[in-house]
C-alpha cells in the first residue's frame, strides 16, 4: 500500500509537533477518527486508516456484504458516492467492486484506492499492536457478526474493536457477538437520560453509547457498573471544543468525531 505524498508530509508534520509532547499518547479520552481522516483522505480506505495509526488514532470504519458474501469497508449501501461506480454494494460481487477506484473522487492524488475487505483493516490494524487505539466496527450488514468476531480473532486484534452501529439498538446483535465470542465488546446506546438505565443495564453490553451530553452521576454510574463510555453523533461530530471539554472533563472513555486533529489538540493544550 503506498500513501500519497501529500498525506506522508501531512502525518510528518503532525507527529513531529506531538512527538515533543506527552499528549501524543494521551489516555482518555481515546480518539476515534469517524471513517478515518475523512477531511484528509478518502473514507474508509487503507491509505486512510494507515495514516490514523501513524498517528496514534483510532477509527471507525463500516461493514457491508457484497452478493458473493464476502465483508468490505464501505458506509453507504450503495458505490455511488465513493468510488467511480454504481449500485448496490449487495448486488456486486467483491471482484466488481475491487476493480472500482475509491479515491479519485477525493482527490486525484488518491486515485488507484480500493474498497478494501474487513480483513484488510483488520490485519492493518494487527500492524500497529505498540499504540492504544479503539477501532469501533459499524455493522451494517445483517448476519456477519461471528464471521467478523473470527476474522478479528484470527488476526489478534478483537481485544482493540468496539462493535456498534446495529449492535448499540439490536439487542439480538450484542447476543450474537457474545455468542461467537465473550470478548467481542459491545455498546447499548442511550439517546438521552431517559434511556441510560437500560443501556447500563444490559448484560451483553460493556460500554454505555451516549448521544448526549451525561451528567458526572451518570458516568460515575457506568464505571461503578465496571463499564466504559463512548460518546457520538451531533454533540461530538463537528469542531466543539467545549463538549469534547466537557467529555475530558466527566471522564469520558472514547470520543467518535468528525474533527480527529482537532480534538488532539484540545487535549493537548489541556494537558
Amino acid at each position: 500500500m503506498t500513501i500519497p505524498r501529500s498525506l506522508l508530509l501531512m502525518i510528518f508534520s503532525i507527529a513531529t509537533v506531538w512527538s515533543h509532547s506527552d499528549a501524543a499518547e494521551q489516555s482518555r479520552p481515546l480518539i476515534v477518527a469517524h471513517r478515518g481522516l475523512l477531511r484528509h483522505a478518502p473514507e474508509n480506505t487503507l491509505a486512510n486508516f494507515r495514516a490514523c495509526l501513524e498517528l496514534r488514532l483510532g477509527f471507525e470504519f463500516d461493514v457491508e456484504q457484497t452478493k458473493d458474501d464476502h465483508l468490505v469497508c464501505i458506509h453507504d449501501s450503495t458505490v455511488d458516492r465513493t468510488t467511480n461506480g454504481t449500485g448496490k454494494v449487495s448486488d456486486l460481487t467483491l471482484s466488481q467492486i475491487r476493480e472500482l477506484d475509491a479515491g479519485s473522487w477525493f482527490d486525484p492524488k488518491f486515485t488507484g484506492e480500493k474498497v478494501p475487505t474487513v480483513e484488510e483493516v483488520l490485519k492493518l490494524v494487527a500492524e500497529y499492536r505498540q499504540h492504544e487505539v479503539l477501532i469501533a466496527v459499524d455493522l451494517k450488514a445483517g448476519g456477519v457478526e461471528r464471521e467478523v468476531v473470527t476474522l478479528a480473532q484470527k488476526h489478534d486484534v478483537l481485544n482493540r474493536l468496539l462493535f456498534i452501529g446495529r449492535t448499540i439498538s439490536e439487542p439480538l446483535v450484542r447476543e450474537e457477538l457474545q455468542q461467537a465470542s465473550k470478548d467481542a465488546e459491545c455498546a447499548a446506546v442511550a439517546n438521552n437520560a431517559d434511556e441510560f438505565p437500560q443501556a447500563l443495564a444490559d448484560t451483553n453490553a460493556s460500554w454505555v453509547y451516549f448521544r448526549y451530553l451525561p451528567p458526572k452521576e451518570q458516568m460515575e454510574a457506568v464505571y461503578s457498573a465496571g463499564k466504559r463510555s463512548f460518546i457520538a453523533g451531533v454533540k461530538v461530530a463537528g469542531n466543539l471544543p467545549d463538549n469534547w471539554q466537557y467529555c475530558t472533563d466527566v471522564g469520558m472513555d472514547a470520543i467518535l468525531t468528525d474533527y480527529p486533529l482537532d480534538l488532539r489538540q484540545v487535549l493537548k493544550e489541556k494537558q
